[in-house]
């Protein structure tokens, strides 16, 4: 009937029917082992009979014993008292813990104290000067150690360096002119300080001249037809000082730089050009430094108010050293050479930093740029040194018998 299907019986299959004759005979588990080896694949729907496990009797495999294993040590007890050898080795542990914990909350305070009151200071001389110092000085080191390096490797390399300030200090000075209402044509006066820095140093001091003259007038052309093109109703006087304004930019910035191109040209120039430059830091530092200290007695409070005697007396004092030390190390000059050459390069670097002054203060400003911070512009850093060019290039022709150039 179709409902018994299920209840019949299935056939065994040829592997079953051999499994159930090998487990009825004597050599069952024999027969059994012999039958894991069978590769007859079952019939599709079965499930496979696992073969019967058959003990490893191997001597190499012997059975484990677990009393052979030894006991793990016990872990240790924060109740159990400890011995006198250990309690000492943990107090001591526990005391140089103590100690240096102390140290380093000792050194975070010191620490601590001492950085708020280098920032206290560095907001007192903020506020004083008008300057970040931290930042001013790292400026400050970055040019030194740039212009240095290129002065004691290779001189050439110097001349990028210069042509490149006085060109940067030239768009300076002509933006804040025109800010302060001047006309001054800033495409004419970069053209023209540039032919002036470059034939400073391949070419004699005659062409220099030449040169200025060239770009003098190119200049003043340029800004009188300017003028004549915009008719825009600007007096005769005002017309006039636009053009003499344009002639005073390339004497002040391109043809002063162009001076210590010249000095670099000459035999033994870079180390003539190092020692006005380092006699115009030193007089500048020192003046700074002392003024900052000492200042009590403006110099020219209408030009420059945080300018001091005192000020000028450590200006005095860092250029005249310097001088003599660069003049017997460097330039092999006698001790009063490095006196005279101090001496001038004080003077003109002070006139210089003055100039800028009363010319930054005339057109109502405080740096001519922010290019460099803490110091302001490029020509706020050149104001001393572009006009010390001069006694510089003097003074190594006046004493070049003494060192045999």
């Amino acid at each position: 009937m179709p409902g018994d299907s299920d209840s019949e019986e299935r056939p065994l299959t040829r592997r079953e029917a051999r499994l159930s004759e090998q487990s009825s005979s004597p050599e069952a588990p024999e027969a059994a082992a012999s039958s894991a080896e069978d590769t007859d694949t079952p019939v599709r729907g079965t499930k496979p009979v696992a073969p019967a496990a058959v003990p490893l009797t191997d001597a190499a495999f012997p059975a484990f014993d677990a009393s052979s294993v030894p006991p793990r040590p016990p872990m240790p007890d924060s109740t159990t008292p400890r011995s006198g050898a250990d309690e000492e080795h943990h107090h001591d542990h526990n005391v140089i813990r103590d100690q240096w914990r102390a140290a380093r909350d000792e050194i975070e305070s010191q620490v601590s104290q001492a950085r708020e009151q280098f920032d206290q200071a560095n907001e007192r001389i903020k506020q004083r000067t008008g300057r970040d110092l931290i930042v001013a000085i790292l400026i400050g080191v970055a040019i030194g150690a740039v212009l240095l390096a290129s002065l004691l490797f290779n001189k050439v390399l110097f001349v990028p360096f210069a042509v490149a300030a006085g060109l940067l200090a030239t768009y300076e000075i002509s933006r804040a002119l025109r800010a302060g209402g001047r006309r001054i044509d800033v495409v004419p006066q970069l053209l023209g300080g540039a032919a002036i820095l470059l034939v400073g140093y391949f070419t004699t001091l005659w062409v220099s001249w030449v040169v200025l003259f060239a770009a003098i007038a190119f200049v003043a052309v340029w800004r009188m037809v300017a003028q004549m093109v915009a008719q825009d109703g600007r007096t005769y006087g005002d017309v006039l000082a636009d053009v003499l304004v344009s002639a005073f930019v390339q004497v002040y910035v391109p043809f002063l730089t162009s001076m210590a191109l010249i000095l670099l040209s000459r035999d033994n120039g870079e180390w003539w050009v190092l020692s006005f430059v380092a006699i115009a830091v030193a007089a500048d530092t020192c003046a700074y430094a002392s003024g900052l200290a000492f200042g009590k007695h403006p110099m020219a409070p209408r030009i420059s108010p945080k300018k001091t005697w005192e000020g000028f007396a450590g200006a005095v004092a860092g250029a005249l050293l310097v001088g003599v030390l660069m003049s017997i190390f460097a330039l092999h000059l006698p001790w009063w050479a490095g006196l005279i050459l101090g001496g001038s390069i004080l003077l003109s670097a002070t006139l210089g930093d003055l100039g800028e002054s009363m010319l930054k203060r005339d057109l109502g400003i405080k740096d001519m740029s922010s290019w460099l911070p803490g110091h302001g512009g490029v020509l706020d850093r050149l104001d001393s040194l572009l006009p010390s060019t001069v006694p510089a290039l003097a003074l190594s022709f006046l004493l070049a018998p003494w060192i045999g150039a």
